[in-house]
C-alpha cells in the first residue's frame, strides 16, 4: 500500500491536540478534534461551527472531504450539516466543522472530543461543455425511485 503525505498545520491555541489520525490500520477517515477552550453544549436543534485547530495544504487535484462519525449520530443523534463538506486544494484556512444536534438530549463538545472525520480523495477537473441535446439513454430523465426500491 502506499500512503501519501500532505502537509497539515496546527494552529497556536491548537498545539495540545493530536493531529488527524486513523483509529485503525484500514481505516479511510481521519478523526478531527473539537478545539473548544470551555465545554460547549448543543441543545437539541441548536447547530455550532467547531473549530479543528488544523490547516491544509493539499497539492491540486485533491480535496479533503469533512464527513459525520457514524459513533455520534447512532448514539447522540449528532451530525453535520453539510457532510460530506469540501476543503479545496486551495484553501489554507482552519478546519471547522458544522455540528447539530438532531437528538432528543442536549450534546456536550469537550476539549480533544473526535467530532468528524476527514476522508483525502482525488478529484477529477473538468469543464462542462453546453449543449441543447443529450445522448439518450436507457434510464433517460427517470430520478428518485425510478430503478425499483
Amino acid at each position: 500500500m502506499c500512503i501519501f503525505m500532505f502537509l497539515c498545520k496546527r494552529t497556536d491555541d491548537a498545539l495540545d491536540l493530536p493531529l488527524p489520525s486513523r483509529q485503525s490500520s484500514q481505516a479511510a477517515g481521519m478523526d478531527l478534534h473539537a478545539n473548544v477552550h470551555e465545554e460547549l453544549t448543543l441543545q437539541p436543534g441548536a447547530r455550532e461551527k467547531i473549530s479543528t485547530g488544523i490547516c491544509l495544504a493539499l497539492p491540486e487535484g485533491y480535496e479533503a472531504q469533512v464527513r459525520p462519525r457514524s459513533g455520534l449520530a447512532f448514539k447522540f443523534g449528532v451530525t453535520m450539516l453539510n457532510g460530506p463538506g469540501t476543503i479545496d486544494a486551495d484553501y489554507r484556512g482552519e478546519v471547522g466543522v458544522l455540528l447539530i444536534n438532531l437528538g432528543q438530549e442536549p450534546f456536550t463538545v469537550r476539549r480533544g472530543d473526535r467530532i468528524a472525520q476527514l476522508v483525502i480523495a482525488r478529484v477529477q477537473m473538468v469543464d462542462l461543455i453546453e449543449t441543447k441535446e443529450l445522448p439518450d439513454s436507457n434510464r433517460a430523465a427517470g430520478g428518485y425511485g425510478s430503478t425499483g426500491i
